[in-house]
């Protein structure tokens, strides 16, 4: 009994000091625990607001990501949407928010909507491998399954396996998804675009959407109305329609 009272003692031991040097790790990348909810955050949401909204001087040239993209190629209005898929508010915008402006602008041929993946935690990361890998034909429809889904994953004891599950039933095979999860180029991609948000775009929270246009470049940070979505777009749709008259 002695015995086991000591290994498990040596179990616990072993799993604070993981926790504690796991916490050290986060908080020196800029990462903290919430408090309320228990998932891991870039930064308390408070100054992530207020960072995020900062004035950053972005080049009309900047490169974002065009990997995952829905919508005309034509389409001169470009709505950018960086996105944790583990992230709740980042999954009432896909499923609530977003099908409106799809219908409204990209439907109608006004607009595109990029999908940059910003993963804050290691499930996320491994969601957004693997989004990788089903194929761009389904890119879109597994994103829908991992935020529908998010809650089941996200809180399930082995969330890897949960999310391999999701992948499988896209048609993706469980090798050719563990390789996924181990690809490093795709993993040093993904990782890539986050620290050029965090550095060259000011982002510091999720989610986090840029409306782009040949004019102009605005942010939006966190859950807002439609309307709000409604009205920076409509800037940038007026301001390419009065270009398009000069030039004619």
């Amino acid at each position: 009994m002695e015995i086991v009272i000591k290994k498990v003692s040596a179990i616990v031991a072993g799993v604070i000091v993981f926790m504690l040097l796991g916490g050290v790790y986060l908080s020196s990348k800029g990462f903290i625990v919430d408090e309320n909810t228990g998932s891991i955050v870039l930064v308390k949401p408070a100054v992530a607001e207020e960072t995020a909204m900062a004035k950053k001087d972005i080049p009309l040239n900047f490169g974002f990501p065009q990997d995952h993209i829905i919508g005309s190629e034509k389409a001169k209005v470009t709505l950018y949407e960086y996105s944790s898929f583990g992230c709740t508010h980042c999954a009432d915008f896909h499923l609530e928010t977003l099908p409106k402006i799809v219908k409204e602008y990209v439907d109608t041929g006004l607009m595109k909507v990029a999908f940059v993946p910003f993963p804050l935690d290691k499930n996320s990361m491994d969601a957004a491998l693997l989004a990788e890998c089903v194929g761009a034909d389904k890119y879109f429809a597994f994103a829908d399954v991992l935020f529908k889904k998010q809650r089941d994953w996200g809180l399930a004891f082995n969330p890897q396996k949960v999310l391999l599950q999701y992948a499988a039933l896209s048609g993706l095979n469980k090798e050719k998804a563990e390789l996924c999860l181990k690809n490093d180029i795709t993993a040093a991609m993904i990782l890539q675009n986050r620290k050029d948000a965090l550095d060259k775009l000011g982002l510091q929270g999720t989610p986090t959407f840029f409306v782009v246009s040949d004019k102009k470049i605005d942010s939006i940070f966190g859950i807002k109305p439609i309307e709000e979505f409604n009205e920076i777009i409509n800037s940038h749709i007026g301001a390419t329609d009065t270009k398009d008259k000069k030039d004619k």
